[in-house]
This record gives structure tokens, C-alpha cells and sequence, in this order.
């Protein structure tokens, strides 16, 4: 397997850096080896934006709450929430002190490049920039199918529309449609939106909480929110629904990896990239706690929310909880942030297609890195995100479980993605040329913390989630890891080690 002919001449390995800092980002630029050509427009709180937009608490949270439901109840739904939440600030924290060194869009396998002794270097590069593909396409894919679920529940409260698999895969599409259709002739707009989405998620959070808060006439007991157990899995181990039930709000902690692959797009991107990973995961920490305390809190019928004909519990404990119109209302402030957080996934996993093509390692790299002269995006880039995304949805089809199959993949794919350059920093030890936003003497403690985590999820997230194992119910999450690994395994070895990423 080889590259398409013309590729060789499309990429230019990117000299050893200076220690000095640069006097401008595209200086900056320059000196990891790239010539300036997306317009850099964003400011440092339009970069946070795109990351706290793609984790979205109001998409995450919601959208896997049924998962949770099932998968240890409201103590898991309330206390995995503070454990991951913690554990990915790590995570973020080892992240962003990379960000800072190396602000380019190309992000973590760039990074790995960069921090892996130089026989090895492009081979870590080149998985980790694979493991990356895959879990932002998979993020795109989970945030969209969730959003076409909860759209199909308004449709069935408001106009009694059928929810079907088939008819959901429809929806799913059209979402991933429009939002190729805004990536590619809105972009002004596409980054007015993110900043709108800020606010839209902090206020909706608000009115949600509060209206949720107040307006209901029975609340469950703290007792309750905080100590039920629930296992509706089949499987017997209250330990081992607990450690799978973490996948809901672990999920919800992905994309804030589009802070660095947005920072070819921002100024003064050595400081906002690694403020915008970290702001984002506190923030949506807190957005999160109080979200899901709520939403807990505020459930009427346990089992009637489980069956609601909507399939969506939390749509069912608003109406439940507010009657049908203020119910409905709230509904579709869940749904517009779940289209603002599909929008900027989709914004992030072109610009990481775009610089991982640009080193010519996607087949057909020349399509996918070619940028339109009218808006210097990578437009390209964009259809096959959305494309590859509807892929990976698909098989919900034929598999009931093929939700959180995807989660699950995304997951897997981005946290490998995002601990593999914090591993090489670790190895590489005080040789790392920090930039200007570092960790100090803390940064050992939290890579060593963060390596570890992603170990344990990485494990527990390919593990089945239902019982009993049925070719309707598996997780083929470890299929989906298995085929992109031996897919970038075989180009390795056949092409891509003779040419990727080699140092002049």
C-alpha cells in the first residue's frame, strides 16, 4: 500500500525547533515546520469555545443518561461524575503543557513526533494521529446519533412521529448534512455560533436546573440521588457495572483536543490552546454536577422514564416534571445544544483530517488537505468527517446497543490519542523545551497520574455492557480499534515508515 503519486512533494518534514520563542504565531508556526494558510481569526475564548462547545454537558450528560440509568443508577450518575470529571483535568492538565510547546493543528500526533526519540518518532506519530481519526470521527458520529434521538422524541411528543431505527439513521444523516453544509459556506458564522453556544449551554443549564428545581411537586430524596444502585445489565457484579456504568460521563469528557487543533486558527496560540483544554473541563465539570443533580433529582417515575415511548428518559422526566409545553420548550434548548456541539465536532475532526492529510497519511491526502481559496477552510476534510461519522452509525441498524458502541469507540480512539504524547513527555523527562504554559514541578505527578487512568478506561470501555452477549447486543468497539489499527499497522509496514514524517 502507498501513497497517491504527487504526495512526497505536498509534505515537508518539519525541522528540529529552536529553543527560543517566537516573536508571532505564524513565526511559531514556521519553526515546526508549517507555512501559515488557515486564517487565523479565533480568539482565546473563541478556542475555548470549540472545546467546551464539543463536550457539552447539555449533549454528553443527556444523551447517555439512559445508559447511566441502567448501568448503576443515580450513585453512578452523581459520583462517576465527580471521579471522571477529576481524572480527566489530569488528563487536560498533561495535554495543554504540550499545546503550549507545539501549538499546531496537527495536535497530538504532531506532538508525539516531536517528543519520541527520533528512530521511533514517526511510528508513534503516525498511531497516534490514527487512534486520533478515529476517535474524532467517532465523537462527531456519537454527538450527532444523539442529537437525531432526541429530535426524534420532540417529533414523537409534537407531531406523533414513529421512532424506528431506520428513520432515526435518517435524521442522524440530515444533522451531519447541515453540518457539513455550515463547516463549508458558513464559517463566519460557524464561529459565531460557538461563541453563542457558550452562553446558550451556561444559560440553558440555568433554566433547566432552576425551572426543574422549583416547578416540580415531588423531588427524590438525597438518599436517592446520591446512594441508589441500579443494574438493569444482566450481569451479576455490582463492581463491574459500576467501573463499564463510567463510560456516560467519561464520553461526555472528549473533544477538547479541538482547543490544539484549533490553535493554527487562534492568536497568541501558545497560551489560549492550553487555557482552552482546561477551561473547558472544569467549567463543564460544574455545568455537569449541576446538570445531572437536576435532572436526578427531579425524576417522577424511575421505570416510566426507562420506558418512555419517547426513548429518551430525560425528555420524559421534563415532561413528567413541567407538564407538556414547558417540558417541550426545554427539550428543544437540549437539541439546539446538541447542533451547536455536532457543529464544532465537525469543525475540529476536518482540521485534524486536514493536518494529519497534510502529512500525507489518509488515502487520497491530497483531496482531503485542499483548503478553498474563498474561506481557507478545509472543506474536503469536512464531508469526510460527516461521512465517516454516518459510517459508524450505521450498525444501530442492526444493534441496539451500537449507541454506546460508538461512545465507547470514541473514547478508546481519542484517550489513547491524548496519553500518548504525555507518555513520551514523561520519558523524555527535564529535555522537554516547555512553553510558556507549563505544569512546573507538578508535571511528572500529573503525566503519571493521567497514563494511568487512560490505561484503566482503555480496558474497561472494549468490555461487553449488556448480558447476555448477542450479536444484537456486543460491543464491537474492539472490532472498530482492531480494523483502523490493522489498517494503519499494514501501511506502516508496506509504505508510510519509508516516507512519514522523516526528519531532514
Amino acid at each position: 500500500m502507498t501513497r497517491e503519486a504527487g504526495d512526497e512533494a505536498d509534505v515537508k518534514p518539519p525541522p528540529t525547533p529552536p529553543p527560543t520563542q517566537p516573536g508571532s504565531d505564524e513565526e511559531r508556526l514556521a519553526q515546526l515546520g508549517y507555512t501559515q494558510v488557515l486564517a487565523r481569526r479565533m480568539s482565546a475564548f473563541s478556542n475555548y469555545a470549540v472545546s467546551f462547545t464539543i463536550i457539552s454537558v447539555l449533549s454528553g450528560c443527556l444523551t447517555m443518561y439512559l445508559f447511566g440509568m441502567n448501568t448503576g443508577g443515580p450513585v453512578l450518575i452523581t459520583w462517576g461524575w465527580v471521579g471522571v470529571g477529576l481524572m480527566t483535568l489530569f488528563v487536560g492538565l498533561a495535554m495543554a503543557e504540550i499545546c503550549s510547546a507545539y501549538p499546531t493543528s496537527a495536535g497530538l500526533y504532531f506532538w508525539a513526533h516531536r517528543l519520541a526519540p527520533e528512530k521511533s518518532a514517526a511510528a508513534w506519530a503516525w498511531f497516534t494521529g490514527w487512534f486520533n481519526v478515529l476517535g474524532q470521527v467517532a465523537v462527531t458520529a456519537g454527538i450527532d446519533f444523539g442529537a437525531a434521538s432526541f429530535l426524534g422524541a420532540y417529533l414523537n411528543l409534537q407531531f406523533d412521529f414513529e421512532v424506528t431505527p431506520g428513520r432515526t439513521i435518517l435524521l442522524f444523516a440530515a444533522i451531519l448534512i447541515l453540518h457539513g453544509l455550515l463547516n463549508t459556506f458558513g464559517v463566519r458564522i460557524v464561529a459565531f455560533l460557538n461563541s453563542v453556544s457558550v452562553w446558550w449551554h451556561v444559560v440553558g443549564v440555568a433554566v433547566i436546573v432552576g425551572a426543574l428545581a422549583f416547578a416540580p411537586d415531588h423531588h427524590q430524596s438525597a438518599s436517592f440521588v446520591f446512594g441508589e444502585f441500579v443494574n438493569n445489565t444482566g450481569w451479576g457484579s455490582g463492581a463491574y457495572v459500576v467501573l463499564i456504568g463510567l463510560l456516560m460521563a467519561q464520553y461526555t469528557f472528549t473533544g477538547y483536543d479541538a482547543s490544539a487543533h484549533m490553535t493554527e486558527e487562534t492568536h497568541d496560540a501558545s497560551t489560549a490552546g492550553p487555557k482552552g483544554i482546561v477551561q473547558s473541563i472544569w467549567t463543564s465539570w460544574i455545568a455537569g454536577f449541576v446538570l445531572l443533580l437536576g435532572f436526578t433529582f427531579a425524576i417522577q417515575s424511575y421505570s416510566g422514564a426507562l420506558t418512555s415511548p419517547t426513548g429518551a428518559p430525560p425528555a420524559q422526566i421534563l415532561l413528567d416534571a413541567l407538564g407538556a409545553t414547558a417540558g417541550k420548550l426545554l427539550l428543544l434548548v437540549v437539541i439546539g445544544a446538541q447542533l451547536f456541539c455536532g457543529m464544532a465536532s465537525v469543525t475540529a475532526n476536518s482540521r485534524m483530517i486536514y493536518a494529519f492529510s497534510r502529512d500525507g497519511a489518509l488515502p487520497f491526502s491530497r483531496v482531503w488537505h485542499t483548503v478553498s481559496p474563498r474561506t481557507r477552510t478545509p472543506v474536503a476534510a469536512v464531508w469526510l468527517a460527516a461521512a465517516g461519522a454516518l459510517v459508524l452509525g450505521l450498525p444501530y441498524l442492526i444493534n441496539v446497543t451500537a449507541y454506546t458502541a460508538v461512545t465507547s469507540i470514541a473514547v478508546i480512539g481519542l484517550y489513547i490519542a491524548y496519553v500518548i504524547p504525555t507518555l513520551l513527555r514523561l520519558r523524555k523527562g527535564d529535555a522537554f523545551e516547555r512553553g510558556p504554559w507549563h505544569l512546573g514541578r507538578w508535571s511528572g505527578a500529573v503525566g503519571v497520574i493521567a497514563v494511568t487512568w487512560v490505561a484503566v478506561i482503555t480496558v474497561l470501555f472494549m468490555l461487553p455492557q449488556v448480558s447476555p452477549v448477542t450479536w444484537e447486543t456486543f460491543n464491537y468497539a474492539p472490532i472498530a480499534v482492531l480494523v483502523v489499527l490493522g489498517f494503519a499497522g499494514v501501511w506502516w509496514l508496506a509504505s508510510a515508515r519509508h516516507w512519514f514524517l522523516r526528519r531532514s
